[in-house]
């Protein structure tokens, strides 16, 4: 539960703030942990604002949402005002390492920061860490992961995974009329919770639009499904004409689905017609194995993310040998920064009480077909 206290230590810090000049990175880019996270305490013209110290505690760099989320904070940061420029919003890149992302954060708790943006690699291991800051009086507004417990934190800012899910899976069943979906599903870590709510989206869309049903009927025939899903290596609904012949496991790239996308593809050839996937760059790697094997007619749907390449694919300004790209759903790194700087905006200028934000804060869910993938493009990354 959000203490009282929070907005006594928050309105502190922000007084020490006006009396004190602050620094930044002169470039905006990664650090190693523990490293001075300041410059010159000049700011230059932009006023108190450009005095705020902004930290970013990232999980990682490596893959292109993690750079555009970067991206995205640093620039939207300085464009409503925040900082002078997307370079005065300090990242400390953890590399995946824990440990590294709790210095990070003792790096900007112990220079006095005024907000700090996190990603956090680890949901139970970043709680003391947020409670530090917090004890700090320093707010925490986390980006894209979700942590287990919210008490110290703002809120945590993400895309609608479940949603998102469901809206790309019951569009794609409509899509398909009677015909069988005979399909694979490309996963990317066990027990992720990201990717069980977007595979269990992608099932329940499925098995609403094609069963008749509703959306609450279709996630309880939901929960059995992924269970026999998880459990069996299958899963079958002959009523919708549905078959989730095997699943592999990719953490989230397309090189390291690969191999489980070449032995699914083998043991389904001749009724495969569909890949679901949990992000893109897993279903990118189901298709080089589809393309591999010279299948054709396969239908490409992901739960998310939204990346351009897979906007290409949907618009057909790149060619997909083997089928057809129907549709993906927005986990918009810039949707998610836009919300997230508002919200850090409304908290150290307009002087909003942070209690008064949900512990999740989620962007609209959309799926992303080729009727409005030209007017999404744009939060693409």
């Amino acid at each position: 539960m959000k203490k009282k206290l929070m907005s006594v230590l928050l309105c502190a810090a922000m007084v020490s703030t006006m009396l004190v000049g602050c620094g930044g990175s002169s470039d905006g880019s990664s650090s190693d942990s523990g490293a001075e996270a300041s410059g010159s305490e000049e700011s230059g013209s932009g006023g108190e604002n450009a005095k705020l110290k902004i930290g970013f505690a990232m999980k990682t760099q490596d893959g292109p949402y993690f750079v555009t989320l970067t991206k995205a904070v640093q620039e939207k940061c300085a464009e409503i005002g925040l900082v002078e420029s997307a370079s005065d919003v300090v990242v400390l890149n953890a590399d995946m390492d824990v440990a590294k992302q709790s210095e990070n954060f003792e790096t900007f708790i112990s220079q006095d920061y005024d907000l700090i943006f996190c990603d956090c690699i680890d949901p139970d291991n970043i709680i003391a860490d947020e409670k530090a800051a917090y004890e700090a009086g320093i707010p925490v507004i986390n980006c894209d992961s979700g942590v287990n417990d919210g008490s110290y934190c703002v809120t945590t800012v993400y895309s609608d995974n479940e949603q998102n899910g469901r809206l790309c899976g019951k569009s794609f069943a409509e899509s398909m009329g009677d015909e069988e979906i005979y399909s694979i599903m490309l996963s990317g870590e066990k027990g992720n919770v990201a990717g069980n709510q977007r595979r269990q989206g992608l099932i329940c869309g499925v098995l609403e639009q094609r069963l008749g049903i509703s959306e609450d009927e279709a996630w309880e025939l939901t929960k059995e499904a992924d269970t026999q899903l998880l459990n069996n290596g299958s899963y079958t609904n002959e009523e919708a004409n549905f078959t989730i012949a095997g699943q592999g496991w990719g953490n989230w790239t397309v090189n390291d689905i690969l191999n489980d996308a070449n032995d699914l593809v083998v043991k389904t050839e001749g009724k495969l017609n569909t890949m679901f996937a949990e992000n893109d760059q897993m279903l990118f790697g189901g298709m080089q194995a589809a393309d591999d094997a010279g299948l054709s007619g396969i239908h490409y749907v992901a739960a998310a993310d939204g990346a351009q390449e897979a906007y290409d694919y949907i618009n057909g300004t790149k060619e997909c040998k083997s089928g057809e790209y129907y549709c993906t759903g927005e986990n918009s790194p810039w949707q998610v920064a836009i919300s997230a700087t508002n919200i850090a905006k409304e908290i150290l200028v307009d002087g909003a009480d942070w209690e008064d934000y949900d512990e999740i804060t989620m962007t609209e869910a959309i799926c992303v077909t080729k009727d409005n993938v030209d007017e999404r493009y744009e939060f693409g990354f």
